[in-house]
């Protein structure tokens, strides 16, 4: 086809089939579970078990022209080992470097994954039965899932967990059989988070007939597949559905304030129970809504800026509720951290002392496995970040994965959770079919991490084209909403526009700025890097009069390249880059820097380009999570700052921000 497809692009698009543009089938069909209004990270409790579904899978790819063959034949009415071949794919994992077929590595369109459980019989029974509820951790990008042939969920983007109540289609099949059945999509399109676009290639001499590549505007490999745990989990049939949780603290006394929502009936009692980490009570309150009172609190710090970093207490919440003349309770408890984050024109405070972001930018990246999580890998990556003496990160460029968020809070480590907002660069990704699902997303972003005392900021976007007038409204929009969800954190984009022109600055908390003195301006001149990083300073604060953080900076390493005096790719330049950027940031830090993070803790895949070999080698550790020489520079120079802040007394000020 010649017409344009709804991927912008001459040609069928990869992302919808033609199976799916018709209207009626995206309806919702019987059985299609409309999005909660919680999204609680599943936890086995004395009224809840969750049932992890990883392992192997049974994997798919629709290799037909049109890629829509598993829809003509619906491939999701029987089990799919019966419509075709199928081999093996691991859950957690991205598909792309599993097998060794080179058509797999950069496929794009719809694959198929199939799982076939059997339920326990108690989850079954009962009157009333308890709901069972499929939750997906993350799949990218586009997912459609049935089970036992019956669509239950569809979810747009990656990155964040989306979920079904399949109670009804589990609950009458025969031998509580439970056949899990996804259609997974990666296109991407001028509208999706991250945006892309599908590019047909017409020239018949040197192209095969409807051939087409995906084209994205950021630098990370577009990995695929279903990353995070798949979960199976029951609750009562009347639930919490939602709890929501903020804290003010001063020396002596705290104040927990909490709301919390349920489901399926009115409940008949609430009562809240907040321990500390001996499990002693330390406070109690009842009903839905209310605030509980802890003196002489222990409050949440970040790592290395207190003796006892991340510090969580346990909230308990019980209900109890009838239904049908049954008595309900339900038992939930959450991890909370007491903590106040407070922005002023010169500083960022937590818990009213000035914070110093000296941390990493990373990935979800490793060997293999792509973008999947993985345990060994996330427990490395924080013993390093702890001896590198980091106490932060970005999440760049994308929300990760709740069991890594769970650790920042358990270890102290700040996050800057950040959006799938990268590669914004087009036009018509401004328009309001992209601002609708930017501000979905940011609620599904701000609906799981709003509790987490580590998330301290959101980002909304990484270096989108905020030079063009459409952005001015586009970021006023999602930062307004955003800051509507969440008033008790503030909120940012992270720019690379020049400070003259970037029309979405106005709107942020924080100024976070990334900059490439001497790697892609100026290439191998490290004698500029003083004169235009301190112009660059002074200009956004002069502009802006606030806080800047320099959210990237940082020089590709080959490891083992060596050259003195220092050239580029060498380790040796790697460092003299560093060095520079630090004697500048020594300077300003004094003034309103209130942060530094390196590009990038470790060396990612990316797309194969002529500039790129075997990925981004900007990392200060390899792949394999190996220390280059930049890591030991870094590591001094975080253990000094930690050591030279560690003694500060409290500063309150009076003219905060944020509360």
């Amino acid at each position: 086809s010649k017409m344009a497809g709804p991927c912008g692009a001459a040609g069928p698009c990869p992302l919808l089939p033609p199976v799916l543009l018709l209207p009626v089938l995206l309806l919702l069909l019987p059985g299609l579970a409309a999005a909660a209004a919680g999204m609680l990270q599943p936890r086995d409790t004395p009224s809840r078990e969750r049932r992890e579904l990883g392992g192997l899978w049974s994997f798919r790819a629709d290799l037909s022209p049109g890629r829509d063959a598993g829809f003509a034949q619906r491939w999701y009415r029987r089990p799919l080992r019966q419509t075709g071949p199928v081999i093996d794919m691991p859950v957690p994992a991205s598909f792309n470097d599993i097998t060794q077929d080179p058509s797999l590595e950069n496929y794009i369109g719809w694959v198929w994954y199939e799982k076939e459980v059997l339920l326990p019989p108690r989850w079954l029974q009962g009157d009333p039965a308890p709901r069972v509820v499929l939750r997906f951790g993350s799949a990218h990008y586009y997912s459609i899932v049935w089970v036992n042939g019956v669509q239950v969920v569809e979810h747009e983007g990656g990155h964040l967990p989306f979920e079904a109540d399949i109670s009804s289609v589990v609950q009458g099949s025969p031998g509580a059989l439970c056949r899990v059945t996804v259609a997974l999509n990666n296109t991407l399109t001028p509208h999706t988070l991250p945006p892309g676009s599908i590019q047909y290639m017409a020239d018949k001499s040197r192209y095969p007939r409807n051939y087409f590549v995906q084209n994205t505007r950021f630098d990370f490999f577009n990995y695929a597949g279903i990353h995070r745990p798949v979960v199976l989990y029951t609750t009562p049939a009347a639930y919490i559905d939602d709890i929501t949780v903020t804290t003010t603290s001063s020396d002596s006394i705290a104040m927990v304030q909490y709301q919390v929502a349920v489901a399926g009936s009115t409940a008949t009692s609430l009562s809240l129970s907040l321990r500390d980490q001996e499990g002693k009570v330390v406070a109690t309150g009842e009903g839905l809504v209310g605030e509980l009172k802890v003196l002489n609190p222990n409050l949440w710090w970040p790592y290395l800026m207190h003796e006892n970093p991340g510090y969580l207490y346990s909230l308990e919440v019980k209900m109890q509720a009838q239904l049908g003349g049954v008595l309900l309770e339900d038992v939930y408890t959450l991890p909370v951290g007491i903590r106040t984050v407070h922005v002023t024109s010169t500083q960022f405070l937590i818990n009213g002392r000035p914070f110093y972001f000296h941390g990493v930018n990373k990935h979800e990246d490793a060997d293999i496995r792509g973008k999947g999580l993985d345990w060994p890998l996330i427990v490395k990556d924080f013993n390093l970040l702890r001896w590198l003496g980091a106490n932060s990160f970005r999440t760049s460029h994308y929300p990760y994965a709740e069991e890594i968020m769970d650790l920042c809070d358990a270890y102290g480590i700040a996050v800057i959770d950040e959006s799938p907002g990268v590669g914004i660069k087009l036009p018509e990704s401004f328009g309001n079919r992209s601002l609708q699902h930017h501000l979905a997303v940011m609620e599904e972003l701000v609906r799981r991490d709003k509790n987490r005392p580590s998330v301290v900021m959101w980002s909304v976007a990484n270096e989108p084209a905020s030079e063009l007038p459409p952005a001015a409204h586009y970021f006023k929009t999602v930062i307004a909403h955003t800051k509507a969800l969440d008033p008790s954190r503030p909120v940012t984009f992270v720019t690379d526009a020049n400070y003259a022109l970037d029309h979405g600055a106005p709107y942020v908390d924080v100024i976070c700025v990334n900059s490439y003195f001497s790697w892609y301006h100026d290439p191998g001149h490290l004698e500029v890097i003083p004169f235009q990083l301190t112009a660059q300073f002074e200009n956004w604060y002069k502009t802006y009069q606030k806080p800047i953080i320099q959210s990237e900076y940082g020089a590709d390493s080959v490891p083992g390249l060596h050259s003195d005096p220092p050239v580029m790719f060498s380790e040796e330049y790697q460092q003299a880059m560093l060095r520079e950027y630090h004697a500048v940031f020594d300077k300003k830090r004094k003034e309103y820097v209130v942060g530094e993070l390196i590009w990038n803790f470790a060396d990612f895949m990316t797309n194969q380009g002529t500039t790129r070999v075997l990925g981004n080698k900007k990392g200060i550790f390899t792949r394999q999570r190996q220390p280059k020489a930049a890591a030991f520079v870094l590591r001094d120079r975080y253990w000094k700052i930690a050591n030279e802040s560690s003694c500060l007394p409290p500063v309150i000020t009076s003219h905060s921000l944020f509360l």
